[in-house]
């Protein structure tokens, strides 16, 4: 749910929203549907309210996603994202019907055929610790978004190819193996590695929400293609940055030209 406000909040103070909009969301299925507007065959593992399972679904077919849902009994997760009027968010979540270690057995034949695994941290860490082994397995490539930030155990630290940390996050993922590219916002990217940080071509700033998210998907997408990681970084640059132009994320996520 998006309400749009003039200013955040200060204190106990209460803000008026001037604008509404809802829309399926969640970092994973974000980046689902930001990867399969790059031309990527894309297969999706998530959870939701049965009663909300069929929409879903529905909206997943018509994006080209393939779309595996396990049934909750518990309400679908939920954020209420704040965006004031410089395109800046702020974001609550509530985590909802979640994902267990056991479901990921039945997503192995997606996980096998794929060249990467994309994780993040609004799935649980079991979770991820599954789905990190069976990529392991197969020889799958997983990249990594640690949003939100909290410890990674070591098995996914093992596994991880390509990490996709903001400044924030970079600072409380510290030193890790693989290769680390850290979003900058409007000033790019930085890869570890080299130092070097890619620009992102100037972008006037509507709505950044989804715009991380944009970006890993993308960074996936383009090194799955056998791009350079300089020149997937600069294609997830541009993406990002023409998603934070359009309110926002699912009319945000751009398609490949």
């Amino acid at each position: 749910m998006f309400f749009e406000v003039p200013r955040f909040h200060a204190g106990g103070e209460t803000v008026t929203a001037t604008g509404l909009h809802e829309e399926w969301g969640g970092k994973g299925f974000n980046q689902a549907v930001a990867a399969a507007r790059q031309d990527a065959a894309v297969a999706f593992l998530g959870a939701a309210c049965s009663a909300d399972v069929k929409a879903i679904k529905d909206f997943c077919s018509r994006e080209g996603v393939r779309a595996t849902l396990v049934a909750r009994s518990r309400p679908t997760a939920c954020a209420a994202i704040l965006t004031d009027g410089t395109g800046e968010t702020r974001v609550t979540v509530y985590p909802g019907a979640a994902l267990e270690a056991r479901d990921v057995d039945g997503f192995a034949g997606a996980i096998a055929t794929a060249d990467f695994l994309l994780l993040n941290n609004e799935v649980p860490e079991e979770v991820n610790v599954a789905a990190a082994g069976l990529a392991v397995k197969y020889g799958v490539k997983v990249l990594f978004n640690p949003a939100p930030a909290r410890a990674v155990s070591r098995e996914i630290r093992d596994a991880v190819a390509v990490w996709t940390p903001n400044e924030f996050e970079e600072g409380a993922l510290g030193d890790v193996p693989g290769e680390v590219v850290t979003t900058l916002g409007a000033r790019g990217c930085r890869i570890r590695s080299t130092g070097e940080t890619v620009p992102a071509p100037q972008a006037k700033a509507v709505d950044s929400t989804g715009a991380g998210d944009t970006f890993s998907a993308v960074l996936a997408t383009r090194l799955a293609d056998g791009e350079t990681l300089r020149d997937a970084c600069a294609a997830a640059n541009e993406a990002a940055a023409k998603s934070v132009e359009t309110k926002y994320v699912m009319p945000s996520l751009p398609r490949r030209i």
